[in-house]
């Protein structure tokens, strides 16, 4: 039997559909082979990117140049620019304002076959800290009010480039999907005084059937009603609703904690395609008492089509519970 399931943080339903039951190689797809062709992300060709932002290299040399582990540099082709002011304009009902903001983009590994569920765990680490100092950074800037970090992993999940990277935009407003997750956050908060993610966490590790993996630090899970099969959210134990508050020894257990789960995930589906976002705090708002910081990584298996546009639900043929026991039982 279908069944219907709750977000307790939002309030947005899916449909678990226990019929259709797809086990994980129903899942696989051939992977796509291996584009030729010349990759302004690779070394030799830093010219060929616009002026680096961040670099982390051994020997601490120059900007632009060769010896780096991990590079962020502004998008070429940004859909915000930093250049310019709001100018927020209201035109009745209508209200718009400039395009202003930054979009970066973290190149993380000299090798263009690299993947980050093969590259040395220091670098994943040397990712993560890029992330806390580009938010710590574009904190400064007054017009800017929130720092979306995400991954587009493999052509399917939107990946126009194959030497892997993920994405950096700063935006001068809260997006909705973020606004929708506060805000059902905040309301538990004010009824219980207690942080839903948090109260996520003691009741997963309590039943089990949706842990994949934990330790020290942090706990993955397959959440209860998830946006898609074998999503998975990755979740520190202590509570902090800022990413880039973390400390040193928190990045390292992340980064190892989150090239397993990958390793996981490569082994069960095949190498998917696939989405990861940090759901972090609002750079203006300080320390939330009613918000946890989080990772949230989405295999590409499935199709968005019109049932799911028209009515907001999403149909996953897959329980949380049968995708956690896969990925938990993985031989990695």
């Amino acid at each position: 039997m279908p069944e219907l399931r709750k977000d307790p943080i939002i309030g947005r339903w899916v449909i678990i559909s226990t019929e259709r039951g797809k086990r994980p190689s129903e899942f696989e797809r051939a992977r796509p082979a291996p584009k030729s062709g010349f990759c302004p992300f690779c070394p030799g060709h830093e010219d060929k990117t616009p002026p680096e932002i961040l670099g982390y290299r051994k020997d601490n040399g120059a900007p632009d140049t060769g010896g780096w582990h991990v590079r962020v540099v502004p998008n070429k082709y940004p859909a915000l620019k930093v250049e310019g002011n709001l100018d927020r304009v209201g035109d009745g009902v209508y209200d718009r304002m400039n395009g202003i903001g930054a979009h970066e983009v973290v190149i993380e590994s000299p090798g263009h076959k690299d993947s980050l569920s093969t590259i040395p765990i220091e670098q994943f680490e040397e990712i993560l800290w890029s992330y806390r100092d580009r938010i710590i950074d574009l904190k400064k800037d007054d017009r800017l009010r929130y720092v979306l970090i995400f991954k587009n992993h493999g052509e399917a999940a939107g990946a126009t480039l194959e030497h892997s990277h993920s994405q950096i935009i700063a935006l001068p407003i809260i997006p909705k999907r973020v606004a929708e997750e506060l805000d059902g956050a905040k309301a538990y908060y004010e009824y219980k005084e207690r942080c839903i993610f948090c109260d996520i966490i003691r009741q997963e590790i309590m039943q089990a059937s949706r842990v994949v993996a934990e330790n020290s630090d942090f706990i993955a899970i397959t959440p209860y009603a998830p946006k898609s099969p074998f999503e998975v959210w990755i979740l520190p134990k202590q509570h902090e609703a800022n990413f880039e508050n973390c400390q040193k020894h928190h990045y390292e257990n992340l980064s190892v904690f989150f090239s397993e789960i990958l390793k996981r995930m490569d082994k069960v589906l095949n190498f998917p395609p696939y989405n990861f976002i940090l759901h972090t705090a609002p750079i203006r708002n300080g320390d939330l008492n009613f918000y946890h910081w989080h990772f949230e990584l989405m295999p590409k298996l499935t199709r968005v089509a019109g049932f799911e546009w028209g009515s907001g639900f999403y149909i996953n043929p897959t329980s949380p519970e049968e995708a956690a026991k896969f990925l938990r039982e993985a031989k990695i």
